[in-house]
């Protein structure tokens, strides 16, 4: 005789829903070191600029075909600016 336990369809359906849980489930990873974020970082200081919509568009899509952030791009034409002013940076 078949000893196997006759199940209904919504318990095999729990079972497999239990099996995703544990299959999904993140595994422990080693404790890195958080890198800090410039919102986090105190090297840093948000400011507000405006620009044109038209231009903020041109340098969002130039910093995004880049991989770059925004942020860093005027960091670096802010420097550049300051340097052809004769300007130190501190």
């Amino acid at each position: 005789m078949n000893n196997k336990k006759k199940t209904s369809r919504f318990d095999d359906l729990i079972d497999a829903a239990r099996s995703r849980q544990h299959r999904d489930k993140p595994q422990p990873t080693e404790d890195k070191p958080a890198s800090l974020s410039k919102s986090t970082d105190p090297d840093y200081t948000r400011t507000t600029i405006y620009l044109p919509k038209q231009l903020h568009r041109q340098l969002k899509a130039a910093a995004a075909s880049q991989e770059r952030q925004m942020s860093d791009i005027m960091t670096e034409l802010v420097e550049q600016w300051l340097l052809s002013k004769g300007k130190s940076q501190d």
